[in-house]
This record gives C-alpha cells, sequence and structure tokens, in this order.
C-alpha cells in the first residue's frame, strides 16, 4: 500500500523537516502487523515527495489472530497488504506522529503554515463508490480525482469495484492532511482491523475535533470510525459539541455589542444594511443567502423589501438562529411570506449543497473572523460550490481605526478577529478570488470617508465575468 505526499512550497526539501524523515535516505519501521517504509522519489528545492510505502504480513497477522473456526483462509486471501485502511492509519501515526501532531522541532513556522500539498492513495477502497468520498473529502477544501476500476476488465457487466486511485490537492498545515487521512480511510473503507472501544472517542476528538464539528457528513464519519457501536458515537458527538462551542454563541453576542459600541457614533451598522441591499436591487437578485447571518438583522432588512422572493440564512451558532427567528417573527408571519425563508445551521468552511441555487449570497463582517489558513477553503465554498452569480462582501477597512476613539492602537475592533485588512489588503485578495473562479469585482466604500484613510467599511462586489 503506497502513500505519497508531495509539495511544491520552496524549499521543497523542507517536508523533511515536517516528516522528521530525511530526503537523502530510505528508512524502515517495524510495526506489528509489518513493516513501514518511507523513501523520497524526488528531493530537489522545487518539488518534493515523500512516499510512504506499507507491508503488511498476513501470515503474521493470521498466526496471532483469535477468531472462529473456519474463517483462517479469509484471513489469508484478502485485500489488507494492498489498499489503505486502518493499518494505514496506524502508520500514519506511529510513523508521521510529529507531523500528525503538528509540531517541527526544527521548522516551527511551517507546520503552523498553510503549503501547497498534494497526497495520492495508490489504492483506496470506498463503501459507497465514488459519490460517498467525494461528499466527505471535498467539503474539506481538497481538489479530489478519484480514478475508479471495473471488478473485472474481462466481464465490465460485472461492474465497478470499490477502489480507487485518489489525488487530493489542497493549501493547508501537512498536520490537517494527516489528521483528515488518519480519520477518514477507515472510514471510507468501513473497516478496522482492532477492536475499536472508548480510547477510539478520544482518538476520533484529538485528530478531528478542529475540522469534524461543521461537516456535513459528521454523523457518517462518527458512526463509521466508531464501527456502529451508538454509545461511542454519541460520546463523540457530544465531545465533538463541546469543543469550542461555549465560544460560538458568547463570541456571536460579544462580536454585536463589542463592534456596535465602537462604530455606533457612525450608524455603520445600518450604513452596511442599507448599501447590502441597495447593491443586491441593483444586481436584480431574487434569492439571496446570507452567510454567517448572525441574528437576522440583513435578513430582516431583505425580508421587508417584496423583490427578494427568497430569503435564507446560514450561521454556525445555534443561539443566534434562535434570535434571528424570533426577530424575523417567522411564527407570525403569512404562509406564503414564510415559506420563502430559510434558516439553517452550517459553517463557512465546508461545502454544502444548501448554498447552491442562490442568485446571491452576503457576506456581512464574517471574513475577519475565519482563521487565514481557513481562506482557501471558504474561497472554494463561496466562489466554486455555492458560485452565485453575485457576492456581497463586507469587511472593516483597519487603516480607519485609528478614528475610533474606544480603541486602543494597533487593536482590531473585536477580539474574535483573526485579521483586518488595509484597503490594498483586500484589493489584492478579493482581485485573486475573482481572476481564480472567474469573477469580477468592484469596490465601493461604506460609511464616511477620510481622505487618506478611506471608508471604516470596505465591500467588495463579485459578479460573473
Amino acid at each position: 500500500m503506497l502513500l505519497t505526499i508531495t509539495t511544491t512550497h520552496q524549499p521543497a526539501t523542507d517536508l523533511g523537516y515536517l516528516l522528521y524523515k530525511h530526503p537523502g535516505r530510505v528508512q524502515s519501521f517495524e510495526l506489528a502487523f509489518g513493516q513501514a517504509h518511507v523513501f523520497y522519489p524526488e528531493a530537489s528545492i522545487e518539488r518534493c515527495t515523500a512516499a510512504l510505502l506499507l507491508d503488511v504480513d498476513p501470515v503474521g497477522l493470521v498466526r496471532n489472530w483469535r477468531g472462529r473456526p473456519g474463517q483462517a483462509l479469509e484471513q489469508y486471501v484478502n485485500d489488507r497488504p494492498y489498499v489503505a485502511s486502518s493499518f494505514l492509519s496506524v502508520a500514519i501515526a506511529q510513523v508521521y506522529g510529529t507531523a500528525l501532531a503538528g509540531r517541527s522541532k526544527d521548522r516551527p513556522e511551517l507546520a503552523e503554515t498553510a503549503i501547497p500539498l498534494q497526497a495520492r492513495l495508490a489504492a483506496l477502497p470506498c463503501r459507497g463508490g465514488e459519490a460517498l468520498l467525494r461528499r466527505l473529502l471535498a467539503p474539506l477544501g481538497y481538489q479530489v480525482t478519484a480514478r475508479g476500476y471495473p471488478l473485472d476488465e474481462r466481464f465490465p457487466d460485472w461492474g465497478q469495484s470499490r477502489y480507487f486511485t485518489v489525488e487530493l490537492a489542497a493549501t493547508r498545515r501537512l498536520s490537517e492532511l494527516l489528521q483528515h487521512l488518519y480519520v477518514l480511510v477507515p472510514v471510507l473503507d468501513d473497516e478496522k482491523h482492532y477492536w475499536v472501544d472508548e480510547e477510539e472517542v478520544q482518538k476520533l476528538v484529538r485528530h478531528a475535533g478542529e475540522w469534524l464539528q461543521g461537516h456535513p457528513e459528521r454523523e457518517l464519519i462518527v458512526r463509521r470510525y466508531l464501527r456502529y457501536r451508538p454509545h461511542l458515537a454519541r460520546e463523540a458527538l457530544a465531545a465533538l459539541l463541546e469543543e469550542d462551542q461555549p465560544d460560538p454563541d458568547e463570541a456571536a453576542a460579544h462580536q454585536h455589542q463589542e463592534e456596535a459600541a465602537v462604530e455606533a457614533p457612525l450608524g455603520l451598522n445600518q450604513q452596511r444594511l442599507g448599501t447590502v441591499v441597495a447593491v443586491l436591487k441593483s444586481a436584480g437578485a431574487r434569492r439571496v443567502v446570507d452567510l454567517g447571518c448572525g441574528e437576522g438583522r440583513l435578513l430582516a432588512a431583505l425580508l421587508e423589501d417584496s423583490s427578494f422572493e427568497v430569503v435564507a440564512g446560514m450561521e454556525v451558532s445555534p443561539r443566534a438562529l434562535e434570535v434571528a427567528r424570533s426577530r424575523l417573527r417567522l411564527d407570525r408571519l403569512p404562509e406564503a411570506r414564510r415559506q420563502q425563508v430559510r434558516l439553517f445551521q452550517g459553517s463557512l468552511t465546508y461545502r454544502d449543497r444548501r448554498l447552491e441555487g442562490y442568485d446571491a449570497a452576503t457576506v456581512v463582517e464574517v471574513v475577519e473572523h475565519l482563521d487565514p489558513p481557513r481562506l482557501a477553503a471558504f474561497e472554494r465554498v463561496v466562489f466554486e460550490f455555492a458560485r452565485p452569480d453575485t457576492v456581497v462582501l463586507t469587511t472593516p477597512n483597519r487603516e480607519y481605526n485609528v478614528r475610533f476613539e474606544r480603541l486602543s492602537a494597533g487593536a482590531f475592533r473585536h477580539r474574535d478577529h483573526r485579521f483586518e485588512w488595509t484597503r490594498a489588503e483586500f484589493q489584492a485578495w478579493a482581485a485573486r478570488v475573482a481572476r481564480r473562479f472567474g469573477y469580477a469585482v468592484r469596490f465601493l466604500p461604506v460609511g464616511p470617508e477620510d481622505p487618506a484613510l478611506g471608508s471604516p467599511t470596505q465591500m467588495g462586489v463579485f459578479t460573473h465575468a
């Protein structure tokens, strides 16, 4: 079984520092079920590939096997030595354990950096076919290439096998890639070679706590990973939902209070909402989804205008969605109008088919709350997968912050902001995104303009080129 990981980050041979495996030699490791070998088919400044070759010993497994009589032949004759499975997950944990944990003694800053990565699994079994494979991997921001194989080329009527050669490409931290493979390879295979107990719950939370909570196939992943043991699945889901769970609701409330207090003298929030609505009307949008809709202020403004036929809001915080439902008074709306409103929970960094089919999407004061390494996933979710005709995005202008008396020097407008862009930074990012995904972008000021500092809020309006 072969797994290769390639990077073009330069110097590419720094991949050896991240994996703790020297590119200049072959290294072998004894495992309970065979051997793992690490070597580098290519290692240059421009491009470097690390290969993990897993040699599973089926005879050794049978000698140590404690099963029912009559099943020994099945243990000898199987696909385990040749395909990616839970054996690979164990090998990743034991051979690439430091990289899996996101640590690097010699390149600590690189371990925290999103770099271009390509992973190739020579033979990956997927019980559920290519559709399931993409449902699990694409929401994580990967470009997925999958090549399937017939059961027998001589008998095409037998159909396709469950085996695929899979290639994944993304710009992300190496530890994230390894965590995704560690968890999802046995999930796709829908099998494990060892007994699943409470320790597996801890492993799942440790390696998937940062990304599984918002995955659209979270429940399926948990069930398969824990081999359909209901009490373990309930324990894992409860633990995953607790991860950072006090923060989304509390942060949403604090965000509104803190930013409102800073921007209140300008009445900036109402100016933002008014400008967004005006842009949507000028674009002729009839079906609009507000991404990161919060407590529904923009949704309420859209719902007051009969030109918008469908108004939808997606938000990660359940509490904020409850406030939005109350603000919109959905229980009091006429049935016809209530059918035009859709509210649902979701994450901006995972592909979600519920976001498809809208004329326009709005992202109002949301993007700055994303960790910079997550921006690439956000870009694909909105501009590649959802792909509305118009995207209206607003974000603070960091240059203007010196005009706010309540802000100390160098501070962001809210402590949950991961960054705040200058006008040049925002325009450079927006232009790059527009070029990559086939949009044109124009920029509008929101709020009073300072001759030197610009406006307090900057807006990008993306339209299909």
